[in-house]
């Protein structure tokens, strides 16, 4: 989850920029969280009060509403959409991390990763992108080998991770579809040296970069291990207090379970 984080603050002062480095300052004050850590903390919360998803999202996005949502999004949060909400968008696979860190099996991770797009993205690209990030994060959490994650997204969801960075990088743009976004951020994982490394290839990429960089991110924390101490303490300078609360229960969950 904290790697989500990280990894939308690191990237979000490169949106819309088409930056194809690799080499640049984790933190500046351009930096700040976006709509991908309030709805990954709504969502954290959601499980941790055993709490309906959708209304989660919507509380959170009400509370911070100009976080970056997109316009459908924030139609939906007014409650002022008429029509069925069915979006293809990776605001499913940003948001999802913790669904891969609180359940103890594959088939329930998938399960949940589901009902926790549904609510906005259930079209089958948006659901499948929110799977394809949970399992990640539940195969490396569980000890997986960077192969063993790339063989089950690829053979599960369909993901081509055979690519490299360097063969997507020059003409890729910003592409905020699941299937054009996911893929390419689970391959900046695989191919990054360390959880950092991952965020900045992730961000490399010059596409949604705050979303890319957050679900590298998200996989990277689980595979490596924590955060740098003194990385996550400039992270925490970022968030609200309330969203740093929520993370310690996060925790705390996870040290009992």
């Amino acid at each position: 989850m904290k790697g989500a984080i990280l990894g939308d603050i690191i990237g979000s002062r490169f949106e819309r920029s088409g930056s194809k480095q690799t080499d640049f300052e984790l933190f500046t004050t351009s930096c700040h969280f976006t709509d991908d850590t309030v709805l990954t903390v709504a969502v954290a919360e959601a499980i941790l009060n055993q709490q309906d998803y959708g209304e989660a999202i919507k509380d959170y996005a009400l509370r911070y509403p100009d976080a970056g949502y997109g316009g459908t999004f924030q139609r939906w949060m007014r409650d002022e959409l008429t029509e069925p909400y069915t979006s293809w968008g990776n605001g499913s696979a940003m948001r999802v991390s913790p669904v891969g860190w609180l359940f103890n099996d594959l088939d329930t991770v998938l399960t949940e990763a589901g009902k926790s797009a549904d609510p906005t993205h259930s079209h089958p690209e948006g659901i499948k992108g929110a799977q394809a990030v949970a399992a990640s994060i539940f195969l490396a959490r569980q000890g997986g080998t960077k192969e063993d994650i790339r063989r089950y997204v690829s053979t599960t969801f369909g993901y081509n991770l055979r690519r490299t960075i360097a063969e997507i990088r020059p003409g890729y743009a910003f592409d905020v579809s699941c299937a054009g976004s996911v893929p390419e951020a689970i391959i900046a994982f695989l191919e990054g040296n360390d959880l950092l490394d991952g965020i900045r290839l992730a961000v490399s990429l010059g596409g949604d970069t705050d979303t890319q960089a957050a679900m590298a991110g998200s996989i990277g924390e689980a595979f490596y291990g924590p955060i740098p101490v003194p990385v996550e303490e400039v992270m925490n300078a970022f968030l609200p207090e309330e969203f740093r609360a929520v993370i310690a229960r996060f925790e705390r969950t996870l040290e009992v379970s």
